[in-house]
């Protein structure tokens, strides 16, 4: 059996997949040490995962919390910037602590985090093999598709490259201080230096969540490039309680923002009150970012809780209301539902962007959310069935793609035989 090591960001949008991942491959008996800041460790033990903490100094117990205070009071390009920086500063703990760390563990293998973009580096260093995993939306760049961090459609034209050439042009500019930290440490360590940033990932799989069906038409991924579909199982997550009692069995709007951009606390004013002549009953989740009694009373049939048992929710909602994370996306499409899209920051417009062109969902831009405006796209995912057919086609899409069981086989894979894992080949 092999021992594999998880490295990832400590906010749940990240450690929910890779935990789920970890889980499974604990179930084929393997060991599973997830490596990182203190603040993560309640979710890794949750899910039955060792820990071993890094960056214990820059990153002591509740820094995270602060960062994602700071964050989640931010939108667009200024929370874009603020994330990079916290990226940065991650990269420099992880190749500081984590080859020691890793090393005296005795790890096999390496599963990277896409947004840990410093992992494959200390797997390089230690000569080890290293998947990369796509915790949000899939990182990896060309020219015919827009930046991750864009609200801009699928356009194959000649002005579509050239907006995109743009986008990543800029996305090249606020990165720059990632790839100067990582190289920096690959010079140390005689690696040859990264010159682009798809060069962070594995030559030996990569792995996504997304189905296939949602990404825009791709070209240029490399062979090892699977689409597995989403990790998700109750069992590897921290339980959350929730007031069943109080449902009416009304048709259910689940509405969440996440656990980083969700201290806006008039969005979920507004959805409240766009809610108001449904025939529904809403249920707001505040992901953390605030208590109940923080907000007003709100109108209508609302119900508002502080964390959410979301998986089980959703198997119950009508409509999803989301800040287009790619977790809250997925696992609204596994079960069948579309989505009313307000997208914040960082991933969440790419995500937004592919629930419009996939015609799952309606999308609101955080600068033009107004009760009238979140209405009329409430109303019109509520009550027109394209939508609802749309994402019971992605729901089937996911059902193929094979989800963590598909993940886990490919990783143990190139654990037994350190090989690139085609997508054509994979078991």
């Amino acid at each position: 059996m092999a021992h594999f090591g998880i490295i990832c960001p400590a906010a749940a949008g990240h450690l929910n997949p890779m935990t789920t991942l970890g889980y499974e491959l604990k179930q084929r008996g393997h060991s599973v040490t997830v490596f990182g800041v203190m603040d993560a460790q309640p979710k890794i033990l949750a899910a039955g995962l060792e820990f071993q903490p890094i960056g214990e100094s820059s990153f002591p117990p509740g820094a995270t919390k602060d960062l994602f205070i700071q964050l989640g009071k931010m939108s667009g390009f200024e929370a874009l910037q603020y994330t990079l920086k916290w990226i940065s500063k991650a990269a420099d703990i992880c190749l500081q602590d984590a080859p020691e760390a890793v090393k005296v563990a005795g790890i096999d293998t390496l599963l990277v985090d896409q947004v840990s973009p410093s992992g494959g580096t200390v797997a390089e260093y230690l000569d080890i093999p290293f998947v990369s995993l796509c915790g949000a939306i899939m990182l990896n760049r060309e020219i015919s598709i827009p930046p991750f961090n864009t609200p801009w459609n699928y356009n194959p034209s000649w002005w579509g490259g050239l907006r995109n050439r743009g986008g990543y042009a800029i996305l090249n500019r606020i990165g720059k201080p990632v790839r100067a930290i990582i190289n920096s440490y690959r010079q140390q360590w005689n690696l040859p230096l990264f010159s682009n940033p798809n060069d962070y990932y594995s030559q030996l799989a990569q792995l996504t969540q997304q189905p296939a069906e949602f990404e825009f038409p791709r070209k240029e991924l490399p062979q090892c490039f699977h689409f597995t579909g989403p990790y998700s199982n109750p069992a590897s997550r921290e339980p959350a309680s929730f007031p069943y009692e109080k449902l009416t069995g009304q048709p259910l709007i689940y509405a969440s923002m996440g656990t980083l951009q969700n201290r806006l606390l008039w969005v979920f004013e507004r959805i409240a009150e766009a809610c108001v002549d449904l025939d529904a009953q809403l249920v707001i989740a505040l992901g953390g970012g605030a208590t109940p009694e923080s907000l007003p009373e709100l109108p209508g049939n609302t119900l508002v809780v502080g964390y959410a048992p979301q998986l089980e929710l959703l198997q119950k909602a009508t409509l999803t209301i989301t800040h287009a994370g790619m977790n809250t996306t997925l696992e609204s499409l596994s079960n069948g539902v579309p989505m009313v899209a307000i997208p914040i920051t960082n991933d969440q417009p790419g995500v937004a962007a592919r629930i419009a062109w996939t015609g799952t969902g309606e999308v609101v831009p955080l600068g033009k959310v107004s009760v009238k405006r979140l209405q009329k796209a409430i109303r019109q995912v509520f009550t027109e069935d394209s939508y609802k057919q749309n994402a019971l086609r992605l729901q089937e899409a996911i059902r193929r793609s094979g989800g963590v069981s598909r993940a886990a086989d490919i990783i143990e894979q190139v654990a037994r035989t350190g090989k690139p894992v085609l997508a054509s080949k994979a078991l």
